[in-house]
């Protein structure tokens, strides 16, 4: 296979692109991770998305060595490998014992039962430029799954009116890359690479029209920490226990001082309703498994 085996000059301008896009894409994370290393828990962190990510980039390497001309295919795809690996062990090693133990189970379901079935389907029971075509819709059914995946950001962006769980780069850098592996599909006539990134660049400029619209609206959390509807739980079971008391010392007064503290006691349970509904990990939709 040659390097490049195509003598259109913009395949290689819009698959550079496409590398240094996906390039900053596969290091948003890198953040997340120093975190987790420093305080040597994953905080909740959900591992499916880089075990998915490790996936999608084995099966696209595999697409591109399989398929002649996509050199700068295999050149992002092995550092995303590379990368998403590294993610995947340090989360294995500061995760919880249950949640570690999930990640190696879809670890060994997805990345070596899943991807090896791919390789024996591809390699015995499709030949000649059927094993490309077959390779193809494989590819092309899983990344079209993973662009549906910012639905869930864009429904939560719509229902709470805020971005603070949709962070602007990174929408940003994944709408572009979007955009120039779409454009390398298209200068290599290559639709299996083209057809995903439709859906990823409608599904990014639809979160770059949201972000425009909500970027000035207050976040959920600021409105729920805020410091006139605080209430100290000790102080509240203090006072509700003198008014117990009170009840049956005092009966003409009782009355009036139990619809005070049933007030306080609404007042309360709204509060932690506020504080269930504005939960960044529930927002997120993080879990250990």
């Amino acid at each position: 296979m040659g390097v490049f085996a195509t003598d259109n000059p913009w395949v290689f301008i819009s698959g550079l692109l496409g590398n240094i896009s996906s390039f900053v894409v596969f290091l948003a994370p890198l953040p997340t991770f120093i975190r987790v290393c420093k305080k040597k828990s994953t905080e909740g962190f959900q591992s499916v998305p880089y075990v998915v990510a490790l996936f999608s980039a084995m099966l696209w390497m595999y697409y591109a060595f399989v398929k002649s001309g996509a050199f700068l295919l295999v050149t992002i795809n092995s550092f995303g490998c590379v990368v998403e690996t590294a993610y995947i062990a340090i989360y294995i090693a500061y995760a919880p014992k249950q949640a570690r133990m999930f990640t190696l189970r879809i670890l060994l379901l997805m990345n070596f039962g899943g991807f090896c079935s791919i390789l024996l389907v591809s390699r015995f029971l499709a030949k000649g430029s059927n094993r490309v075509e077959v390779l193809g819709w494989i590819c092309v059914a899983f990344a079209t799954g993973v662009f549906a995946a910012p639905l869930s950001i864009i429904r939560q962006v719509i229902r709470t009116k805020s971005v603070e769980f949709m962070p602007f780069y990174l929408s940003f850098f994944l709408t572009l890359s979007a955009i120039m592996w779409l454009l390398y599909g298209i200068f290599l006539k290559d639709l299996y690479i083209a057809i995903p990134n439709v859906l990823g660049f409608i599904f990014g400029l639809l979160q770059m029209v949201l972000y425009a619209i909500y970027r000035n609206s207050k976040t959920v959390t600021k409105e729920v920490e805020a410091p006139e509807h605080s209430i100290d739980i000790t102080k509240l079971s203090t006072v509700m226990n003198s008014e117990v008391q009170e009840m049956s010392s005092e009966p003409d007064v009782a009355h009036d001082k139990s619809i005070g503290s049933c007030k306080v006691q609404n007042e309360h349970d709204q509060r932690e309703k506020i504080l269930e509904f504005a939960n960044p990990n529930l927002l997120l939709g993080k879990c250990e498994a």
